[in-house]
């Protein structure tokens, strides 16, 4: 058996760790139908593309997918937060750093000193002052004042932004605009002038045949017709479990905890194929199926909730 399980009276040997480089590949991302043409009208009209859709569809990994097709780099992240500023889309300055520095020292810092060990560039600066074409993904962007979206589309039109801490100015060309990609899960808090100037596709949750697809390219082991089947069990329960008809969850499970459940479930040599007669499953394979379910669930009533699909 291929999964290692702890105990107080079993064998002290930690299992060995075969991390599946698969999962984030941006070479084997499957867009869903539509979002290619989505892609194609932000990119010819140099607008950025704003993404929802609920956690796990695939929103943040069309970045990294984009970043790949069009060797682009790594992809610039700036990920919003409540306290984001418009500056914070250019950089960061370590200001107390830099006071309890001068306090300490006599000698004052050059410009490009304090550049070096008290800023930070990121999101839109970084991609600016590379005076290279770059991915940048502004990652849940409806977390951010209310204005700072707006900032984002001024700083496109400028393609500039001044650093008076050092009293640098950076700019680049049109040709050398970023790629941008954002992502929310609810446009609710975005300005209408906002919305009216950006792309924007809604990533649906996958259905059955895109997550035996997804399944297919993430997981090896499962090529066989016997792993389809296992597969099919494995997504038919998994919908079952999402369409609350059976169990209501407070958090539903998403296509990355589909992955990795189904992996684990291979990991435990758990017959996948039993999924679809829960009542006929042996004590100890109830045990295991429990045991997986710390996977999909999220918080204790949910756990509880799927374990009473098992009558334990």
């Amino acid at each position: 058996m291929s999964f290692h399980l702890y105990s107080e009276s079993g064998q002290r040997k930690l299992p060995k760790i075969e991390l599946n480089k698969k999962i984030n590949d941006p070479r084997l991302y499957l867009p869903p139908k539509g979002l290619v043409g989505a892609v194609n009208v932000a990119l010819n009209l140099g607008q950025p593309l704003l993404l929802t859709g609920e956690p796990g569809t695939g929103k943040t990994q069309l970045a990294h997918h984009l970043a790949y097709y069009f060797d682009l780099g790594k992809v610039i992240v700036f990920n919003a937060q409540t306290t984001s500023t418009a500056k914070d889309l250019f950089y960061r300055y370590d200001a107390l750093g830099h006071f309890q520095y001068s306090q300490t020292q006599t000698e004052p810092l050059t410009p490009e000193q304090v550049e070096e060990k008290y800023i930070r560039y990121q999101g839109l600066g970084a991609a600016i002052r590379s005076q290279s074409r770059r991915v940048v993904l502004l990652d849940e962007i409806d977390k951010a004042p209310r204005d700072l979206p707006n900032d984002v589309l001024a700083a496109l039109e400028e393609l500039r932004f001044d650093l008076p801490e050092i009293g640098k100015s950076f700019e680049t060309t049109a040709d050398n605009r970023p790629v941008i990609i954002m992502t929310s899960n609810s446009e609710k808090n975005l300005p209408d002038a906002f919305l009216r100037r950006v792309a924007y596709f809604h990533i649906e949750f996958p259905a059955a045949g895109d997550l035996l697809r997804i399944l297919q390219q993430k997981l090896d082991g499962f090529d066989s017709e016997d792993g389809k089947k296992q597969l099919d069990a494995i997504i038919a329960h998994f919908e079952m479990i999402r369409a609350k008809d059976r169990v209501k969850l407070k958090k539903d499970p998403a296509t990355a905890e589909l992955i990795q459940w189904a992996a684990l479930l291979r990991k435990m040599e758990f017959d996948a194929s039993k999924l679809n007669n829960l009542s006929g499953l042996a004590a100890e394979e109830k045990e295991q199926l429990s045991l997986s379910y710390s996977i999909l669930a999220k918080n204790k009533e949910d756990l509880k909730a799927l374990q009473g699909l098992l009558n334990l």
